[in-house]
């Protein structure tokens, strides 16, 4: 989503989660001129809808007040510069063709010790979908521990899955 105004980005928004201007408006209990003069950076939303708008659009307030952080470039770091590893959290997006959003957030060490004692990453639900089934985990912890972070996976499958795989 290319929206440098919080306008632009409400618009593409509310397109995106199949909504008119009317049915935003109703939602938030606001008129739809409200909702168009905010999409045509004619004014903005009240601050107190700020939340409400996050939570239809099932983004965050930081993302729709500057637009989506940028993806982090998978890279070493060096050794110095590291972070400890129970410091690192395993991201985890998974978007589907039915508009489905799933993220998880899991401390990389706790990913570690259940593949270690349980060789099944289900039994923390990391498995549960499809696209993430066929993702080797404990190659992520060997990246990880040898220094790499951002975006380590991206596989687009053919049942209609999007799923981005992180260390940060």
């Amino acid at each position: 989503m290319e929206n440098n105004t919080l306008g632009a980005r409400i618009s593409a928004l509310r397109k995106e989660k199949g909504l008119t201007q009317e049915e935003l408006a109703e939602k938030l209990g606001v008129s739809s001129q409200a909702v168009s003069k905010w999409e045509n950076d004619l004014s903005c939303p009240d601050i107190m809808l700020l939340p409400q708008l996050s939570k239809i659009f099932d983004t965050t307030t930081d993302e729709l007040l500057s637009g989506p952080k940028e993806v982090p470039v998978a890279r070493i770091v060096p050794q110095k510069e590291r972070k400890n590893f129970d410091e690192l959290m395993l991201r985890i997006k998974v978007d589907s063709d039915d508009g489905e959003r799933v993220r998880v957030n899991i401390p990389l060490s706790i990913i570690k010790v259940t593949l270690e004692c349980c060789s099944d990453p289900n039994i923390i639900g990391i498995g549960a979908s499809s696209a993430l089934g066929n993702i080797d985990f404990s190659q992520i912890i060997k990246l990880a521990e040898s220094g790499m972070i951002g975006k380590i996976v991206e596989v687009d499958s053919g049942n209609g899955e999007f799923v981005e795989v992180f260390v940060e």
